[in-house]
């Protein structure tokens, strides 16, 4: 009765698409309009960086849509970028004291998304000497970027600095905003926030209050507002020019649509055998309404019923009325408003201890990680949405070119994005967005950002900044590079 999650086999994939058209056509020139890219910096976090397929790797950090903006930019006055990039494997990972403190990247072999093999070779305490104009930094939320410390290597074990930016920041005691502003930038990007909502949903909502090893809260409006708020007018100051971006909803990453809520296929016999074993359950719900002040309306929603063919996933849900005092537990069956996190893609329908009884997701049913339910998205949305009307408001005030990335994801996921011969969608592995993460584009991903940012760029300052060719990014990485 194990229900195995398959990922989708895909009989052939086009890892560089390679349609072109051959009619001449006469460009018109490439302008700066009104900005000046001679010095540009980019700050951010993991989007910004390049991180793709679980890891940061040379190869990804090439097609960060900075790098790709700044490629653009040397066409019109733009001067030298310089990336922290890791080594030259091109497998991604960090070591920390020789001790492996993230791993190797994920490519796709024909079945699923599998880790590439060999060791790990970038070293955190091997700080890279210079200055950088990509600080984007993986794991960045909004406030860390105005933080003292937050790039001293000490501090990583304990979780205090980033080990990303631990490698390039300029001092252990700098901010990254400081190691921008010390290059005296003439233009610069700023896409910061996701990281604010982002660790608390992959987490299944799981906050810092309810397990403090491993919960991730979401930044408070007044945080967020002042952090970024700080950022957008120092970067700004003196009337430099620049480009924000918005947040889209990260509960719309194939992170979190990618499994579905009812992946269970049962025949009459188990579902006897397990409509038998939740009897006492729905039994304590039909007594709770009766005596313990329980709305029939919760009681429906929390009964567990399973039936011949699919069934939904039976979750934990920490929301619903607290009658664990009564030897009644917190469970229910999801429904379409829940979203399963990638992971348990491969947890649902294992066994506990062995136990052929004991099904995670079935029987057993599963722990507030492993769903991101519909409350804890309204959470996010709220919270996403706050920032959204912050990062818009700091583009009206400080003259800056905005991005509303929180359309164009709304676009890849409803029917995809088209240009010219290539159509890219939200899709898990296929759509041609992202990367195997599930939250992270890819190279063609990445690419399309850098062509929405060079769109906004040129309606505010009058450039005339041209779209790469999406043709020209892959779709996926192979397992070698």
């Amino acid at each position: 009765m194990k229900k195995n999650i398959k990922w989708l086999l895909l009989a052939s994939l086009s890892f560089v698409a390679c349609n072109k058209s051959d009619d001449t056509v006469t460009e018109a020139p490439v302008t700066a309009g009104s900005a000046d890219f001679s010095k540009y910096v980019a700050l951010g976090d993991s989007f910004a960086a390049g991180y793709s397929d679980g890891a940061l790797f040379k190869k990804g950090q090439q097609n960060s849509y900075p790098n790709i903006l700044a490629v653009q930019f040397s066409q019109v006055g733009g001067g030298a970028f310089n990336t922290p990039f890791c080594g030259d494997d091109n497998k991604g990972g960090l070591l920390f004291s020789g001790t492996t403190i993230q791993g190797t990247r994920l490519y796709f072999n024909g079945a699923a998304p599998v880790p590439v093999a060999g060791p790990v070779v970038t070293e955190v305490l091997n700080h890279l000497s210079g200055t950088f104009n990509n600080l984007g930094v993986p794991g960045a939320k909004s406030y860390h970027l105005l933080a003292a410390g937050y790039g001293n290597a000490m501090g990583v074990p304990a979780g205090l600095a980033s080990p990303y930016f631990s490698r390039f920041s300029s001092s252990a005691s700098t901010t990254v905003l400081a190691d921008a502003l010390s290059q005296n930038p003439t233009f610069f990007s700023l896409w910061i926030g996701g990281n604010d909502v982002l660790g608390y949903a992959t987490g299944g909502g799981v906050t810092t209050t309810e397990s403090p090893s491993t919960g991730n809260n979401i930044t408070s409006n007044a945080t967020f507002d002042g952090a970024y708020n700080a950022l957008a007018t120092q970067l700004a100051a003196g009337g430099k020019k620049g480009v924000v971006a918005n947040l889209p909803y990260v509960s719309s990453l194939p992170y979190f649509t990618r499994v579905p809520y009812n992946p269970v296929t049962l025949n009459a016999a188990q579902v006897a055998q397990l409509n038998s074993g939740f009897a006492t359950y729905n039994g304590g719900l039909t007594y709770a309404v009766a005596n313990l002040g329980l709305s029939q309306a919760e009681a429906d929603r929390r009964k567990v019923v399973f039936v011949v063919g699919k069934n939904p996933v039976i979750i934990v849900d920490n929301y619903l009325t607290n009658l664990t005092g009564y030897s009644i537990p917190s469970y229910r069956p999801a429904t379409t408003a829940d979203l399963l996190v990638l992971p348990a893609s491969s947890f649902i329908g294992t066994l506990v201890g062995g136990n052929p009884a004991a099904i995670n997701g079935v029987s057993v049913p599963l722990a507030d990680k492993w769903v991101l339910s519909k409350d804890e998205a309204a959470e996010i949305k709220v919270a996403t949405d706050h920032y959204n009307e912050t990062i818009a408001s700091a583009a009206a005030a400080n003259g800056l070119a905005f991005v509303d990335a929180k359309a164009i994801m709304d676009q890849l996921v409803n029917g995809g994005v088209r240009f010219g011969n290539y159509h890219m969608s939200a899709t898990y592995v296929t759509g041609g967005a992202f990367s195997l993460d599930g939250v992270h584009p890819g190279a063609r991903g990445y690419a399309l950002i850098a062509n929405k940012f060079a769109e906004a760029i040129n309606a505010k300052y009058g450039s005339t900044l041209k779209a790469v060719d999406l043709g020209n990014y892959q779709i996926q990485y192979p397992a070698s590079l």
